[in-house]
This record gives structure tokens, sequence and C-alpha cells, in this order.
């Protein structure tokens, strides 16, 4: 994944400190990290599609949560297998305990993922932020994002919630600026319809 979508990925270093522009006070407790796809052979191991952009730091040891309910569960063993991962948890040892665990999802905290460089962004830090025009006209927030496959897009609803799509390319996204909650934008030719 490009250093320019991986900008909009998900990273929160202080709990205190609310720089993202987040709708609520907090920014979401947990962050994906992969879904479990189903149980691989009889003795607890359980198939998983990674959804992070840090499959390096699922180790043996390391403690995730696990579904809607943020289960804590500890990797006991991880091996790749075709282009997903294997994983082992501690909490089971067959294939029945697994049971139920198909399509949930596996959880990071906040606090635990990697920082990321200078002038790069997680995606939990650009909700909410307000986005305007390199000529000062205020377009609205941005509520959420669609994964295209060339390219990332913005998707910013103004005050009358009409939606706005902004593709996440050097020519459109100029400035992001977390300290002043806003992102700075430019329009081309056949972006907006009037």
């Amino acid at each position: 994944m490009s250093s320019r979508r991986r900008q909009t990925a998900a990273n929160r270093r202080n709990k205190n400190q609310n720089k993202t522009g987040s709708p609520n006070l907090g920014e979401p407790a947990f962050l994906l990290v992969g879904i479990m796809r189903r149980p691989h052979g009889v003795k607890g191991e359980m198939q998983m599609t990674v959804q992070t952009d840090f499959p390096e730091r699922i180790q043996p040891g390391v403690k995730f949560f696990l579904g809607e309910e943020h289960r804590e569960v500890q990797i006991e063993t991880v091996r790749t297998m075709n282009k997903g991962l294997i994983l082992k948890f501690k909490e089971f040892n067959n294939r029945e305990e697994l049971s139920g665990l198909q399509n949930n999802r596996l959880y990071v905290p906040v606090d635990q993922v990697p920082a990321l460089p200078d002038g790069e962004y997680y995606q939990h830090q650009l909700l909410g932020l307000e986005v305007i025009t390199d000529e000062g006209k205020e377009l609205g927030k941005v509520v959420e994002f669609i994964d295209t496959g060339a390219n990332l897009v913005f998707v910013v609803h103004d005050e009358n919630h009409k939606e706005i799509l902004l593709p996440d390319i050097e020519e459109v996204i100029l400035n992001i600026d977390l300290d002043t909650k806003k992102i700075t934008v430019h329009i081309i030719e056949g972006l907006l319809l009037e």
C-alpha cells in the first residue's frame, strides 16, 4: 500500500489528546487487524484475512481483542497461508471451541498501533476534519472513506448532508493539519457537480 493511502489508516499516541477531529470526544477504542475466516485443522487454528498495514506485529505472545465483545486473546502461533494467516490462540485448543468465530473481527487497541512518519495519517484521525478549498470555500466534514482500488476517496458531507467525493491524490488533497482540524483541497475540473 502506498504511503499516500497509508496516510489514512489509524493512529493515536496519546489518549488524552484530541487532535484527530473525530466526531466524538474520543477516537475509536479499537482498530481492525483482521477478519477470522474458518477453522483450519483440528488443533484450534483459524484462518484470518489480514486488514492491517502492519501484519508484522501479529506475532506469538501479542494480545488482541476478538469480536464486538472485544474478548482478549493471545496469539500462540502464526504462519502464512496464501494471502492470509493461520492463527492459533492460547484460549482455543480445538476446532469445536472455534465454532461461531467465523467472520469475527480481530482488533488492536488504538493506543498500541505503530506511530507513522511525519506527514502520514490514519483514517480515524481524519474523520470529522473540516474540508476547505484553497480558495477558502468551506465544503463540509470528512465522514467516511471509500477504497476504489486505485486510490482512497474522502467522503465529505456539507451542512445539508450533500455528499462530495474527493480522491486522495496530490492534485486534490493539498494539506492535512490535525492541529487546526482542517484539510485544504484543490477542486479540479469536473470534481464538483453544482
